[in-house]
């Protein structure tokens, strides 16, 4: 329904709405460096896809609210990081999308061709590796410092395709990932002990 970069700049709000779910039901802090990156990486990713300006149309409206869920879905499984093994909380979040899964699949089932199955196993593999990496994230630290790191695929994303497709790095790709990764680097940066007590001390 809609170009691949306005998909993309749209999908890459979610650290925005993961933040203000962070904020707002699990008390987690928004310092000025997790704001910093969130700001960066839009500017980046935006600077990278260059979407154009164009009405609204449901396509924008489809994945403006795929971006709200995830940011629900991040907020979620850190609460549930407080509770719950990553394990357990991966085994039964892939039980449920099977479930949720399974009629749409159903209906536009094609049967692959058997040289497709391998690579269809290693999409599984990386996708299920993917949310385990998130989870364990989680259960170490703050989802407002966990969620701008997200960011980071879109210019990874651009360095696989120049690696294995020869695909060209413009200006505007290499400029949004500096702003992306310095964006990053700023958030992850640790804090000295006087400035930690500072901040904590601050309502």
């Amino acid at each position: 329904l809609i170009p691949l970069a306005v998909l993309i700049s749209i999908e890459f709000t979610t650290p925005i709405w993961t933040a203000v779910f962070a904020v707002g039901f699990l008390g987690e802090r928004l310092s000025r460096p997790r704001l910093t990156a969130i700001v960066l990486g839009l500017i980046g990713v935006i600077i990278i896809v260059r979407p154009g300006v164009s009405s609204v149309n449901p396509g924008q409206l489809i994945v403006l609210g795929a971006a709200v869920c995830f940011g629900c879905s991040v907020v979620m499984v850190k609460s549930l990081t407080r509770t719950d093994s990553v394990v357990r909380i991966i085994f039964w979040m892939l039980i449920i999308q099977s479930v949720l899964g399974l009629l749409p699949a159903l209906y536009e089932w094609r049967n692959p061709p058997l040289a497709l199955w391998p690579w269809i196993v290693v999409i599984a593999f990386t996708g299920m590796s993917s949310h385990f990496c998130m989870a364990r994230a989680l259960a170490y630290a703050d989802a407002t410092l966990i969620s701008p790191m997200d960011f980071l695929r879109v210019p990874l994303s651009a360095f696989v395709g120049w690696l294995l497709y020869h695909e060209q790095i413009d200006i505007f790709t290499a400029g949004g990932a500096a702003l992306i990764l310095a964006g990053n680097l700023l958030n992850l940066q640790r804090k000295t002990p006087q400035v930690a007590e500072a901040e904590a001390a601050t309502p």
